[in-house]
This record gives C-alpha cells, sequence and structure tokens, in this order.
C-alpha cells in the first residue's frame, strides 16, 4: 500500500466520499460557513449518481425523504430552507387535492400534501454542473471517476484508501455513498468495528399505464399514498415517462424517471409500491434478504426482473410476449423486462399486501388496474443501514461522519441534502 498523496493533494482538511445530495449538502454547508477549510470530494462516477442525476424529483414537507428515528419535524423544518436555497427548485402547484383526500379516507388511507419540485433527466447534468461549479469557485475540489477502497480513523489521523492503494490523509470523512453504495459502506462500517443494525427494508413493484388510467397526475405531481400495511407509492413519474434498469453487482433492478416538460408527452405514467419490511432475529440482514429476492427475479427473468400485465395477474395466468401486443393492450413497455408471472417471484405476503393497495388506489384513482397496466419487478430501495451513531450530527468514530440514503439517514434528495447539513454542522462545531 502506498502512502503517497494522491495527485499532489495535501492539507486537506475535509474528505467527502460521495458527490450526491448529501455530498454536496454537506459541501455548501461547509464552504459556505469555513471558507477557509479545504474540502476534496471524490467520486468514482463522472456525475454524481443517484437521484439527482435521475429524475432529479424533490420533496419539501416532512415527513417524506426523512427517515423515521433520526429527524423530527422542527430539525427537518429548519433544515429544508437551507436546502431549498441551494437546490432552486420551482415548486409544482396541485389542484382537487380534496377530492382525492376524501376517497382515501374512506378506505383508510392518507394522501400527503407535499411541496414537490421536478427537474427531469434530461436537465439534471444541467443542475449538477451549477453547483459543482458554485463549489469550485469557493475553493472546493473534485476527483470524479476515482474508487474510494476504503475509510480509516486512527490516532495519527483520517482518511481514505484509493481502489489503486493509494492513501489521502486529512482532519474529517464524511462518507454519502447513496443508496447504490450501501455494500460499499456495510464493509467500512466492518472493517472499522462501527455496530450497525440492517434490519429494514423496502420491497415493491413499478406500475406502469397509460395517463387516462391514473389522471391524478395531471392535479397533483407525485401523489403520496401512504396504505395500511406499510405500502406506500413513491417516485411517481409522468411527462415523458418510462421504467429503466438499474444494474447493481450481479443483478438488475427496476426505477422510473421522467424527462422535464419541454420533451413531448408519451401519455404513459409509472410509480412504485414499496411495502416496508421489519425484520426479527434471527434474521441477519435486510440488505442480504433485498439481494436474494433480486437475484431471484432476475434468475427467472433469464438475468432481467419480470413483468406481467394486471389482466394476466388477475386470471392467474403468466404474461407472455403475446400479452403484450396492439389489440387491448395498447401500450408497450418501455423497460426492457422479461414477461412472466410474478406469482413465481414476489413472496405472497408482500404481493398480498401490495395488491390490496392497488385495489384501494383503483378505488381512489378507478382506472388503475386496467387489464393493460403493467407491474414491474423487483423495485427495491436499499437504505437500511443504521449506523450506530454518536451523536446527532451523524458521526460514528472521532472524525468520520455517515450520511445520506446509504448511511439510513434520509430516503430522498431532500432528506439526504439536509443530513450532510447536519453533519457539517457537527464538523464545525468540533
Amino acid at each position: 500500500m502506498s502512502t503517497k498523496k494522491h495527485q499532489g493533494i495535501e492539507n486537506v482538511d475535509v474528505i467527502i466520499v460521495g458527490t450526491g445530495p448529501a455530498g454536496l449538502g454537506a459541501a455548501f454547508h461547509l464552504s459556505e460557513h469555513a471558507p477557509s477549510l479545504s474540502i476534496l470530494l471524490i467520486d468514482r462516477e463522472k456525475y454524481c449518481s443517484g437521484g439527482l442525476l435521475n429524475d432529479c424529483k424533490q420533496n419539501y414537507t416532512y415527513p417524506t425523504g426523512f427517515a423515521e428515528g433520526n429527524w423530527t419535524r422542527q430539525e427537518a423544518e429548519r433544515l429544508l430552507p437551507q436546502v431549498e436555497a441551494c437546490l432552486k427548485p420551482t415548486i409544482k402547484e396541485k389542484q382537487n387535492l380534496s377530492v382525492y383526500q376524501r376517497r382515501a379516507e374512506r378506505l383508510g388511507v392518507s394522501l400527503l400534501n407535499i411541496r414537490q419540485a421536478h427537474v427531469g433527466t434530461d436537465r439534471s447534468k444541467e443542475l449538477i454542473l451549477r453547483l459543482r461549479t458554485e463549489l469550485e469557485a469557493r475553493g472546493v475540489r473534485f476527483m470524479l471517476e476515482q474508487q474510494v477502497h476504503d475509510v480509516f480513523d486512527t490516532s495519527d489521523g483520517a482518511g481514505v484508501v484509493m481502489a489503486n492503494g493509494e492513501i489521502v490523509h486529512c482532519g474529517t470523512v464524511v462518507v454519502a455513498p447513496g443508496r447504490k453504495g450501501f455494500e460499499f459502506l456495510q464493509q467500512v462500517m466492518e472493517r472499522m468495528g462501527i455496530s450497525y443494525i440492517d434490519n429494514e427494508v423496502d420491497i415493491g413493484i413499478r406500475v406502469e399505464t397509460r395517463l387516462d388510467n391514473y389522471p391524478i397526475v395531471s392535479d397533483y405531481y407525485d401523489p403520496k399514498f401512504l396504505f395500511p400495511d406499510k405500502v406506500r407509492t413513491f417516485c411517481t413519474n409522468s411527462g415523458h415517462a418510462r421504467v429503466v434498469l438499474e444494474q447493481y453487482h450481479g443483478f438488475s433492478l427496476v426505477n422510473g424517471h421522467a424527462l422535464s416538460e419541454k420533451h413531448a408527452a408519451n401519455n404513459l405514467v409509472n410509480f412504485a409500491l414499496l411495502k416496508t419490511i421489519g425484520l426479527k432475529d434471527p434474521v441477519r440482514s435486510g440488505q442480504q434478504m433485498a439481494i436474494f429476492l433480486a437475484r431471484l427475479a432476475n434468475e427467472i427473468g433469464g438475468g432481467k426482473p419480470i413483468m406481467q400485465r394486471v389482466g394476466d395477474f388477475r386470471m392467474g395466468k403468466r404474461s407472455n410476449s403475446e400479452t403484450f401486443n396492439d389489440d387491448l393492450f395498447s401500450f408497450a413497455p418501455t423497460c426492457p423486462a422479461t414477461a412472466g408471472d410474478l406469482g413465481l417471484v414476489v413472496p405472497a405476503k408482500i404481493m398480498r399486501h401490495i395488491w390490496g393497495a392497488l385495489k384501494k388506489l383503483d378505488t381512489i384513482v378507478p382506472g388503475v388496474l386496467h387489464p393493460s397496466t403493467i407491474m414491474y419487478y423487483p423495485e427495491i430501495k436499499m437504505y437500511a443501514n443504521k449506523p450506530a451513531f454518536l451523536d446527532n450530527h451523524f458521526r460514528v468514530t472521532e472524525n468520520v461522519y455517515m450520511v445520506g440514503d446509504g448511511a439510513g439517514t434520509s430516503r430522498g434528495i431532500t432528506g439526504a441534502w439536509a443530513s450532510g447539513i447536519r453533519a457539517a454542522e457537527g464538523i464545525l462545531v468540533r
């Protein structure tokens, strides 16, 4: 292992691993309130990945995006204006909300009233470039397309070990790898002896249908429904919307994107229905359970996730290529998944609760269970890590902090950014 400084970088005060919203939130706050600090952001990607790059949907109302147990309403509402000041969102208008809320309440369902903004996958790089340019103007440095292998904190100081074995020393490390970095984060915690809990995970499907079958999105861009049995809607996309594959190590998940309003609409809508699973002893890891389920689905799907039409699911039939025709089923899937049978891959209890939520949703917004509607599986959110924090600023050792979705402090862009601010506040206090 080499101990020389990486690419001439010396005397770094703070290293931030990850350039997603949590890392950027920490960098903006530190550079504003302590401009003399030298700050280095490191990311294995060319652009910051995750929610800022893909779709970039933002929610500015508690509790959406804030992990339970780590946030109070007062703390979230204190920081959300700071997040908004950096991201400069255009808040979307809503209408007819009370109509849908009354329908939902009759069924024991809640519809949250959330302030929302949407950038779009096609315009997200513009936002990221603006944020990076502002930070560089403050003297913040970026090391992109460089992978961190490990993090350390010893009596001689903190720092990171790069994938090529080189070491970069610093005073403080903020680890913010996002959901895709959950495995990296777990490995770091285990090597550093940091206790953590990994007993919760969100598992579900992504629904794709025609705009005519889910017209609520014309009134409320990303409607947030909370159903019984810990099921909720998540990340609704409309306008020019599509379902995409997310590549992980050895398997793929599904997710949803939408382009900005300057693109012509394709008259499709997609959204996730997620069930939160809380595991008890002796289950070792919610993340490992999620990986097992994802790999099972990919194995049965010939290396891809599985999709099934609602009409076939209701009849107990698997979907096949003939199901995706231009007869009754008048739209083609936007994601290259494998036609099949969700009953073979989704655990029965999870599917029962998700299907129950879909039936309630079809009463609130009639049409979503049209036979042509597609259900894709799996959609899984990897933010179950819950490190044992030493203080309210997400510190895990003397000089290391862990923030963002991957560290279980948030569930979305604004919550992640706010968690980065909290870590930065802790660094400034200490």
